[in-house]
């Protein structure tokens, strides 16, 4: 087992990692910048180090920073926990040839699923569904005869992107040259990297992604899929699991597929493949992430696993401590993402200093975060102060022991999403099950006739 693990991130997840560590017994190292000196994440690991100012550029994405920390304090393993470092293949090549383990999968697998393009061929290859789509385009002609085989809509992507970022839906001829210009522009001022390619846009989805761990012997297990529709601007608001909009033969479909297609590039760790399944039932590969993600709490909640041990573990070399036979998925559970956010302002973050916080507890609630009262949010990273995650025998326990736990939730001083979230919860249409990642538009149009 590691000696020490340096966790190169920030916020819950730092906390979230640091606490698995010391089930284990390993000691930690906090890195942060100046404007998170008073972060929790700070005052829980067994060291902490500054590493550079507020700008994540100069600080948590500052590679030489992070490793040279490393090997002062001799650490022999980072967590990179998600966002950030977290699926950049260099940076784990870094950290190999420094002799520091990147708990993750291997730079290999995270370049094959991080260009979007070659992941597409991958699953092509595996015999998983894919939209229909191109491979690099680099001119409107090409993109055109394309539009001649499927027709509109269609969607641009950057072939590095991630996080709703190099994106653009086309509907008609003349937006084109706009939208491609566009999103080429986007791709390389986020990703340094102009590639785009193009998709069949499926209309109004259910977003579902399968978790998938796996360790470097080759054996692979799936902790069931997570509907993660309710959405705003491609980000996650609420995820859950079991989805209500597939089938149990489209599940063990869908879950067989996402563990072919990672046995297929020997996958080591955590992971999730991301599907659009449309109003027909078909069900198509998105992209896979090739880390941990935020919404892993609630296949925790459901599997009984602790996903970051079991991260840890295969890191160390050790075998999947269970088979997919061992894995019995129970009763439903619903994360809600708290942010620290006007909804009436279009999400504006709100920072700012928190004079009252009293979490909710009580049988079937976890409360992820790593905020407290008189923490000051920083108005330089992301908004989510919190995650409350409920689970319940079915969906319908899950949801009410949702809206208790959320009404119980006391932040003050800064606004927040609570009241957004318990509307939402309470809402028919989500009751109901019968909704898309067109929910949080429809919503507002509701609320605002």
């Amino acid at each position: 087992m590691f000696k020490k693990v340096l966790i190169a991130n920030r916020g819950e997840i730092a906390v979230r990692i640091i606490r698995a560590c010391r089930e284990i017994g390993i000691p930690t190292v906090a890195v942060y910048s100046q404007a998170d000196a008073e972060a929790l994440h700070v005052s829980l690991a067994t060291e902490a180090y500054c590493i550079g100012p507020y700008q994540s550029s100069k600080s948590y994405l500052n590679i030489p920073a992070i490793i040279s920390t490393a090997l002062m304090c001799g650490a022999d393993a980072i967590h990179p926990g998600y966002g950030f470092l977290s699926e950049n293949a260099d940076f784990a090549d870094i950290c190999s040839k420094h002799g520091i383990k990147f708990i993750g999968p291997t730079a290999d697998s995270i370049r094959l699923m991080g260009d979007k393009s070659n992941a597409r061929k991958t699953m092509i290859e595996n015999d998983v569904p894919v939209t229909p789509g191109t491979g690099i385009v680099n001119n409107i002609d090409d993109i055109k005869e394309f539009v001649k085989k499927v027709g509109y809509p269609i969607i641009i992507k950057a072939s590095a992107g991630g996080g709703g970022k190099g994106m653009r839906i086309v509907r008609k001829d003349d937006e084109l040259e706009s939208m491609f210009t566009i999103c080429k522009q986007e791709a390389l001022n986020n990703f340094s990297n102009d590639d785009v390619y193009c998709e069949k846009y499926i209309e109004n989805p259910h977003h579902i992604e399968v978790q998938i761990l796996g360790d470097k012997y080759g054996n692979v297990v799936h902790l069931g899929e997570r509907d993660c529709s309710i959405q705003r601007r491609h980000q996650k608001l609420i995820e859950e699991t079991p989805s209500v909009a597939i089938t149990p033969k489209t599940r063990e479909k869908m879950c067989t597929a996402a563990i072919r297609a990672a046995k297929a590039i020997k996958y080591e760790g955590a992971g999730t493949l991301e599907f659009l399944l449309d109003n027909d039932g078909n069900w198509y590969f998105m992209e896979m992430n090739t880390r941990i993600q935020v919404e892993h709490c609630v296949s925790e909640m459901i599997s009984n696993v602790d996903i970051l041990k079991e991260q840890i573990y295969v890191a160390a070399g050790e075998k999947l401590s269970f088979t997919q036979n061992d894995i019995i998925l129970r009763g439903h559970a619903i994360e809600c993402r708290i942010n620290a956010e006007n909804p009436e302002k279009n999400f504006i973050p709100c920072p700012g200093k928190i004079d009252a916080y009293v979490p909710p507890g009580g049988f079937g609630v976890r409360v992820d975060s790593h905020v407290y009262q008189g923490y000051s949010i920083p108005p330089f990273y992301d908004s989510m102060i919190a995650k409350v995650i409920c689970w319940g025998r079915d969906r319908h326990e899950a949801r009410r022991r949702m809206y208790r736990a959320l009404k119980e939730f006391v932040i003050t001083g800064v606004e927040t999403t609570l009241p957004f979230h318990q509307d939402i919860i309470e809402d028919e249409v989500f009751m109901s099950g019968k909704f898309d990642t067109s929910f949080i538009e429809e919503y507002n149009k509701r609320k605002n006739k």
